[in-house]
């Protein structure tokens, strides 16, 4: 199975510290405890790389892995939950807002959903602001293991009717879908 080596580069509170790497950048978008920290484990096969909890809102910096100098993922603090203040959550807002809408090594946002659940509220906001600056983009659907295998190609339809561009199938668990995503990835960096 194909895999890539990865590396945790530095963590970053806003723009001006993110590191000066020439490789194309995909920032993970989704709420707490929606995978991403798992999706990063799971593309290079290794669990301990990102650190991953139950708690929701543990990602508080914008976390930089180097993916055998192919691309950067980028994993930001999740949405729609954290037990931190509004000043503190304002914050985290303006600096990320400033990171998506400036930083010039972004290749692709990509956006997290979890198969066992509707998409909330919080997704589509995250969504309509994607798309009224025109960002790229393209949406995982993480924990597919939990969906039975004749009714995975059904979830991804039905988010595909909501949500614009391409929407592929991920688990981190067993690994389903990774080769794929990992061809999908290396392709969009051509």
């Amino acid at each position: 199975m194909k895999q890539l080596n990865a590396e945790f580069i530095i963590s970053a509170e806003k723009l001006s510290q993110c590191p000066d790497f020439p490789y194309p950048e995909f920032p993970l978008l989704g709420r707490s405890n929606v995978g991403k920290s798992s999706f990063i484990n799971a593309l290079c096969n290794n669990k301990k790389l990102a650190k991953t909890s139950n708690t929701p809102g543990k990602t508080r910096l914008i976390n930089f892995f180097n993916f055998s100098d192919k691309f950067m993922v980028a994993d930001l603090p999740g949405y729609g939950y954290a037990k931190v203040s509004k000043e503190a959550q304002a914050r985290w807002q303006k600096y990320l807002e400033e990171y998506l809408l400036n930083r010039k090594q972004i290749k692709s946002l990509i956006q997290f959903i979890d198969a066992r659940h509707e998409i909330q509220k919080n997704d589509f906001q995250m969504r309509e602001w994607v798309e009224a600056y025109n960002l790229p983009i393209f949406t995982v659907v993480t924990k597919i293991d939990y969906v039975p295998r004749g009714k995975v190609q059904k979830v991804v339809a039905d988010i595909k009717k909501q949500f614009s561009g391409d929407v592929l199938p991920f688990s981190s668990e067993n690994r389903y879908y990774c080769e794929s995503t990992i061809e999908y990835l290396l392709n969009l960096c051509q």
